[in-house]
């Protein structure tokens, strides 16, 4: 092997030890638990990398491997409980409605600067169901599209969507927290009259709104929401809340392995490479 094939390989398993560090994390929440996962699956996949003739099968590949061992973590404690998130509970009730986008009320502006806070964002990740987890660190914190997602977790692309949207939804609510709703009746109210709430109509379009940030939504249905969203100045802070609760998710800073260790797992797999390629060219 050249030495211009060694700088490439470095390079390349730079990328992946990166990438699979910081999905562990994402997921782990805890650094040695993502070292652990990250040395198992480069030491398994190494062997493999000579057969994958696509990035993206490997990366699926990849992904699919660090998922199992990441739910398989000796920390199954610091996981929410393997539960089934309602629609109806993530829904916000009649106050929040009431409070947001009301005078002294909660603005999409001031919510957005909150939720930068990276521990806040990642307190609130690490309390959703694991199996709502992957879904939302892979579509929204790593990239993948709904197929790719599904392609990892074996759900169906629709069931995708489901479990994305309502792990949107908690994420935003445990960031929600950070804000201290007065009891019931007691805001201070508007001069001017203030806007009636119509309960039913909110309710029916809380479904959809992933879809529709997604722009994944059909013509018709969009624009039944937007009409909704136009006469409906609470619904309408709601969903700018929980498209700043994606972007923060997005933006999220990528974990990086500490780097002496990376570099010596990287020397040991340069040479594990080595060997299954040669292993390969001598069966050719």
């Amino acid at each position: 092997m050249h030495q211009g094939d060694d700088q490439a390989l470095e390079r390349a398993l730079a990328l992946l030890q990166n990438t699979i560090f910081s999905f562990s994390m994402k997921v782990c929440g805890h650094r040695e638990d993502a070292e652990d996962t990250m040395q198992e699956v480069l030491a398994k996949s190494v062997p493999q990398l000579p057969k994958f003739e696509s990035p993206r099968a490997l990366l699926v590949w990849l992904y699919k491997v660090a998922k199992t061992r990441c739910l398989m973590s000796r920390r199954k404690g610091k996981f929410a409980p393997a539960q089934e998130l309602s629609l109806d509970a993530l829904r916000p009730d009649r106050d929040e409605l009431e409070h947001l986008g009301g005078d002294g009320g909660i603005n999409p502006e001031m919510f957005a600067i909150r939720s930068e806070q990276a521990s806040r964002l990642r307190d609130a990740i690490q309390r959703l169901p694991p199996q709502y987890r992957i879904v939302l660190v892979l579509r929204d914190m790593e990239g993948l599209t709904d197929e790719e997602v599904a392609e990892i977790t074996g759900l169906r692309p629709v069931n995708i969507r489901v479990r994305l949207h309502r792990a949107r939804l908690f994420v935003r609510k445990e960031l929600m927290k950070t804000w201290a709703l007065p009891p019931h009746g007691r805001r201070k109210r508007s001069s001017t009259a203030p806007e009636p709430l119509r309960p039913k109509s909110c309710k029916a379009m809380f479904a959809e709104l992933s879809n529709y940030l997604d722009a994944q939504l059909d013509d018709s249905l969009c624009a039944e929401l937007e009409q909704h969203l136009a006469g409906c100045s609470p619904c309408k802070v709601f969903i700018a809340t929980l498209e700043a609760t994606i972007d923060q998710c997005r933006k999220a800073p990528a974990g990086l392995p500490a780097p002496r260790k990376a570099a010596r797992l990287r020397k040991d797999l340069t040479q594990s490479y080595r060997q299954a390629a040669d292993a390969l060219r001598a069966k050719a």
